[in-house]
């Protein structure tokens, strides 16, 4: 959700939903759809602002970040998504709940938002952040991204869907949150992966197709090589394969291949990893790369 080169100002924002919004429309009619989403973008621009007035007002914790973002992003695709489709629209506010003991928070590896200078660092580290030298860059912030476990709010999308709705919900992965021995459930400093947190959503509300929208018409494997090609109609058994032989780097094309297998090997229908621009074949499983749980011919795409 940002401009081609990468500016994340409001309008910019505004205008990649909208071009985002006509391709969901083609794709609604007779269907139920939920639409998940990223906010790295925005998240950053939210940890600039914390680090810039941190000497002044308290940092913001990285969960209210992630509910922030999940408002602000649901109110511009309710708008875009209205002038395209005939069906109500509704954006919901959405928790994933995590493990207290994932491993993920005892050493935090993510990183997150920008480098900063030392003496910069410093000040968040004092507001009980971890940030880590980076060399040359500078310091960086790193936090825990814990697995998914629950969508807390699935049985909202799911009354909201079969009122007629189409729901916005789950975005930047969902707000993490934790549950204490006595039942009550919190917010933590975590970053969830918004692909994998799709691929639970999905079954757990029961969807049949899970559709990742990318930057590129469908994944590939031995890329950045002359041997490079493009995956079509693949198993999950042999994308798997093809996963544990390392085709698919971790910080982008990996949680998408790792989201699709794991949404149909819990009973998904299939899944597609596509371009923007052709969701709507990919869906009907004319593009992209399509995933299913029995075998079928691995075919590359031409």
């Amino acid at each position: 959700m940002t401009s081609p080169d990468g500016l994340a100002r409001p309008e910019d924002q505004v205008a990649a939903v909208q071009r985002a919004a006509r391709r969901i429309a083609e794709v609604a009619a007779g269907a139920q759809i939920v639409v998940t989403h990223g906010n790295g973008p925005q998240v950053g621009n939210l940890l600039v602002k914390n680090e810039l007035s941190a000497a002044v007002v308290p940092p913001v914790p990285l969960d209210w970040c992630g509910a922030q973002t999940q408002g602000t992003i649901g109110f511009i695709l309710l708008n875009a998504l209205a002038q395209h489709l005939r069906q109500p629209v509704a954006a919901l506010v959405s928790r994933t709940l995590v493990d207290p003991d994932d491993p993920g928070f005892a050493n935090p590896t993510k990183p997150i938002g920008r480098y900063l200078p030392e003496h910069e660092a410093r000040v968040m580290i004092e507001h009980g952040q971890v940030w880590q030298d980076r060399g040359e860059r500078g310091w960086r912030r790193v936090v825990a991204s814990p697995e998914p476990l629950e969508v807390l709010d699935a049985p909202a999308v799911t009354a909201l869907l079969d009122a007629g709705f189409v729901v916005v919900a789950g975005g930047g992965g969902g707000i993490p949150v934790v549950r204490d021995p006595d039942g009550t459930l919190r917010g933590v400093e975590a970053v969830i992966d918004k692909d994998l947190n799709a691929a639970l959503l999905g079954r757990a509300i029961g969807a049949d197709v899970l559709a990742i929208a990318s930057d590129v018409d469908a994944a590939m494997v031995d890329w950045g090589t002359p041997r490079a090609r493009p995956l079509g109609a693949v198993d999950v058994t042999q994308l798997r394969r093809y996963a544990a032989e390392g085709h698919f780097a971790d910080g982008s094309m990996g949680p998408k291949v790792e989201a699709a297998c794991r949404f149909v090997e819990r009973g998904g229908e299939r899944a597609v990893i596509c371009s923007l621009d052709r969701i709507a074949e990919a869906v009907a499983g004319r593009a992209g790369t399509v995933v299913t749980a029995t075998a079928t011919v691995d075919r590359r795409t031409e």
